[in-house]
C-alpha cells in the first residue's frame, strides 16, 4: 500500500496541475519513482506481450501513454535535485540514477517492442498517418536503433550495465562540483577589498555571507570560468583569487576532485559508442541530431575559430595598451573584463555598471520578458500568489492568451543559493500534450546574487540578457502544441533547442521593448536615449573573446568525446591543452567559458558532444533575428507567424522544415557571423 499523503501517486487538483509542492517530503519521490517504475514497465509489457499485430494506436499511441506517474514525479525531482537539493535528495539521487537508467532500457531496448515498431517502420507509407505521427514513428524508430535496441542480447546486456554506472557517474559529477563550487566560494573580511563593486553586488556579497553564518562578504561563484565581479573589482590580487577559485573547480584534490569521475565517463561514453557501432561518442550523438556528424560539427568550429582568434588579438593589444597608459600590470586573465571594461567606456562613453539602476528584476521582469511576449504573441501574465512554488523565492504566473483563454503556468526562481546548482536553464513540470489533456507548467531557474531584505534586486547586463534567454525556452514550452507528450515544448533536437532561446535575446535592446522597462529604479526616469545609442553601439565589444572563450569550450566538449575506447587518457590537463592548441585557441589570456573539471553541460547536463549546438542553432537563429528586424520587430504579425512555424510544433516536425517554414529559404550563416563581428 502506498502513503495516501504522497502527493505524486493522483493527479494534483492544483490548477494546471501544479505540483503539490507545500505537501513534498524526500520519502515522496522514491515510492512515487518505484511505483511508476513498476506501473510503466506493466504497461509496456502489455504492449509487446500483444498477441493482435502491431498498429500506430496499440504501439505507439500505447507507448506515449505509458508512464504517467513518472511523468508526474520525475520532472518535479530533477527540479529539486538541481535547484534545490539536501543531502537526503542528494543520496536519492545517486541511487535512483542507475535503476532508472535501467527502467528505460528495459523498455527501449525491448526487442519485442523493437520489433513492432520495426513493423510499423517498415510499413509507415501503407498506414495513413498524418505528418506528425509519422514524424513520431520515424523518430521513434531511429532513436532505438540508436540506442542499441537492434543489439544482439548479450551486447544489449553489456549496453545496460553501461548505461547505469554512467548514470551514476554524471549524478556524482554534478554533486562533487556543487559541493566544490560553494567551498571556493571567496570570502573576504576586508572591506577595501571590494572596491570597484557597487551597492547591489557588495549587499549580495553581504547575504551572502550572513547566510553561511560567516562575517564580512562571501563572491558566490557561477558556472562559467569568468566571474561578474570580475569586471569591477579594482585590486588585482583579489581577481586574481576569484579566477583561481574560478579555475580550481573540480582540480584541487579531496572528496570533490571530479577528475576521475569525468574521465571514466569519457572512456564508457567511447565504450558505448563502439558497441553501438560508432568510432566514438562524437559520431554516436550527432547522428541523432541535425549536424549528423562529428565532421560537420568540426568543420564548423575550424571555420569560426581564426577570425575569432584574429578579433582576440586586435582586441589584446587594445587592453595592453589601455594597461601601460594607466600603469596597471601586464594584462593576465583575471584583467580581461575588468581592462574591457575600461575600453569600452573609453570607446563607447559606457560603462555596464551604470546600468544596473535601469535593470530591476520586476521590471525587466513584468515591463520587459512579458511585455515583448504580449506585443509578439498577445499574452497576458497574472501572479499567483496563491499557489505555492518549491521555494520561498520562487514566483508562480498563470499565463493567458489575448483572448483570455488559458496558456499555461510559469514560475520564476532568480537567486543563487548553495543548494542550488550553478548556471540558468528551463525545465517543464508539466508538459502540455493532447493525449494527456495537459497544458504546460515550465519554470525558469537562474543565479543572481540576492540582496539584503528590502534592497532592490539590480541586474547586470549579462544577467538581464540571460533571463529574456531562458525566457524563450520557456515560451517554446508554453507554446507549443503538440498531440503526444514527447513531442511536447522542448522536446526537439539538441542542436535546434537554443533557437527560440537565442531569438529572445534580440528583444533586450529592441527599442518597442528596452523603453518599456529600462527605468531608474531610484528616480523612475527612463534611460536616457544618449545612453541607450551608446548600449547598442556597444553591442559587438568584446566579441572575439567572447566566441573564443565559447568556441574553446565546444573544441574541448568535441575532443573528449572523439576519444577512443582504446586512447589512454589519464592527464586532464595535459588533453585539454592539447586540444585548445591543435584548434588553435589556447590562449592564457582567453580560458574556455567552462574548462573541463567544472564543464556541467556535457559531464552532468545532457549537453555531451553537443555543447557545439549553441553555435550550430545560432546560425538559424541569427538569420531569424534578422528576419524579424527586417520585418519591424516586435509586431503582432511576425510573433504569430513565427509562433506557428517555429514555437507551436515542438518536436512534431523536423526542425529544418520549421526553419524554411519562416524563412522561405534554408538559412545562411551570414546573419551569423555579422552579428558576432566574424565577418
Amino acid at each position: 500500500m502506498g502513503d495516501s499523503s504522497n502527493p505524486f501517486l493522483e493527479p494534483s487538483p492544483l490548477p494546471y496541475r501544479l505540483p503539490l509542492f507545500a505537501l513534498v517530503r524526500p520519502e515522496h519521490y522514491r515510492e512515487a519513482i518505484e511505483a511508476g517504475m513498476r506501473e510503466q514497465r506493466a504497461e509496456a509489457e502489455a504492449i509487446a506481450a500483444d498477441s493482435a499485430p502491431p498498429t500506430f494506436e496499440n504501439t505507439i499511441v500505447a507507448l506515449e501513454r505509458s508512464g504517467a506517474l513518472l511523468r508526474r514525479v520525475l520532472p518535479v525531482f530533477a527540479n529539486a535535485s538541481s535547484a534545490d537539493t539536501n543531502e537526503a535528495i542528494d543520496a536519492l539521487d545517486a541511487e535512483l540514477a542507475p535503476r532508472l537508467a535501467a527502467h528505460r532500457d528495459a523498455i527501449r531496448l525491448d526487442p519485442r517492442l523493437f520489433a513492432r515498431i520495426g513493423v510499423l517502420h517498415e510499413t509507415r507509407d501503407e498506414l495513413g498517418l498524418d505528418p506528425d505521427q509519422a514524424y513520431l514513428l520515424e523518430r521513434m524508430h531511429r532513436e532505438a536503433v540508436l540506442a542499441g535496441a537492434a543489439l544482439d542480447p548479450a551486447d544489449r546486456a553489456r549496453l545496460g550495465a553501461l548505461n547505469e554506472r554512467l548514470s551514476a557517474l554524471t549524478t556524482a559529477f554534478q554533486q562533487h562540483l556543487l559541493a566544490d563550487t560553494n567551498d571556493l566560494a571567496l570570502h573576504l573580511t576586508d572591506a577595501a577589498a571590494l572596491d570597484g563593486l557597487d551597492d547591489g553586488a557588495r549587499s549580495a556579497a553581504r547575504e551572502a555571507a550572513r547566510s553561511r553564518g560567516l562575517d564580512g562578504w562571501l563572491i558566490t561563484l557561477v558556472l562559467p570560468t569568468g566571474q561578474p565581479a570580475l569586471a569591477d573589482l579594482a585590486d588585482p590580487d583579489v581577481r586574481d583569487r576569484l579566477l583561481a577559485a574560478s579555475r580550481a573547480r573540480g582540480c584541487r584534490g579531496g572528496a570533490h576532485d571530479t577528475r576521475t569521475t569525468l574521465l571514466e565517463i569519457v572512456r564508457l561514453r567511447a565504450a558505448r559508442a563502439r558497441l553501438l557501432g560508432f568510432a566514438n561518442h562524437a559520431d554516436a550523438v550527432t547522428a541523432g541530431e541535425t549536424a549528423g556528424s562529428a565532421a560537420a560539427v568540426s568543420g564548423l568550429l575550424r571555420e569560426l575559430a581564426p577570425p575569432a582568434m584574429r578579433n582576440v588579438a586586435r582586441e589584446r593589444t587594445e587592453l595592453a595598451a589601455r594597461a601601460a597608459a594607466t600603469g596597471a600590470r601586464e594584462p593576465v586573465a583575471a584583467d580581461w573584463a575588468h581592462l574591457a571594461e575600461q575600453v569600452r567606456a573609453e570607446r563607447h562613453d559606457l560603462d555596464l555598471s551604470v546600468l544596473r539602476p535601469y535593470f530591476e528584476l520586476q521590471r525587466v521582469l513584468i515591463d520587459g520578458v512579458f511585455h515583448a511576449a504580449h506585443l509578439l504573441y498577445g499574452l497576458r501574465f497574472e501572479p499567483r500568489t496563491d499557489l505555492v512554488g518549491y521555494h520561498p523565492d520562487t514566483r508562480v504566473f498563470e499565463v493567458f492568451e489575448h483572448d483570455g483563454s488559458p496558456v499555461g503556468l510559469y514560475l520564476l526562481d532568480p537567486y543563487t543559493r548553495d543548494a542550488k546548482r550553478g548556471g540558468a536553464w528551463m525545465s517543464s513540470l508539466v508538459e502540455q500534450s493532447e493525449l494527456g489533456v495537459d497544458l504546460p507548467v515550465v519554470v525558469n531557474n537562474l543565479n543572481i546574487p540576492k540582496p539584503a531584505a528590502g534592497e532592490p534586486t539590480l541586474l547586470t547586463y549579462d544577467e538581464g540578457e540571460t533571463l529574456f534567454h531562458e525566457f524563450g525556452h520557456a515560451l517554446h514550452g508554453l507554446l507549443a502544441r503538440v498531440r503526444y507528450p514527447s513531442q511536447a515544448g522542448t522536446n526537439v533536437y539538441r542542436d535546434f533547442v537554443e533557437l527560440p532561446s537565442q531569438v529572445n535575446e534580440l528583444w533586450m535592446l529592441r527599442p518597442e521593448v528596452l523603453a518599456n522597462y529600462a527605468v531608474h529604479h531610484e528616480t523612475g526616469e527612463r534611460m536616457p536615449q544618449e545612453l541607450v545609442d551608446r548600449l547598442i553601439a556597444a553591442r559587438g565589444f568584446n566579441a572575439g573573446f567572447e566566441t573564443a572563450e565559447y568556441l574553446a569550450s565546444a573544441v574541448l566538449d568535441q575532443a573528449w568525446h572523439l576519444v577512443g575506447p582504446d586512447d589512454d587518457v589519464t592527464d586532464v590537463a595535459a588533453f585539454e591543452r592539447a586540444a585548445l592548441a591543435e584548434a588553435g585557441l589556447e590562449d592564457p589570456l582567453v580560458p574556455p567559458r567552462y574548462s573541463t573539471t567544472y564543464f556541467a553541460h556535457v559531464f552532468a547536463g545532457g549537453y555531451d558532444a553537443g555543447y557545439y549546438s549553441y553555435v550550430w542553432s545560432e546560425v538559424p537563429g541569427a538569420d531569424v533575428m534578422a528576419w524579424f528586424e527586417g520585418r519591424g520587430g516586435a509586431t503582432r504579425e511576425n510573433g504569430d507567424r513565427y509562433r506557428r512555424e517555429i514555437l507551436a510544433p515542438g518536436g512534431s516536425r523536423d526542425p529544418g522544415e520549421s526553419v524554411r517554414a519562416l524563412l522561405g529559404r534554408d538559412p545562411e550563416i551570414g546573419p551569423l557571423l555579422a552579428r558576432r563581428g566574424l565577418a
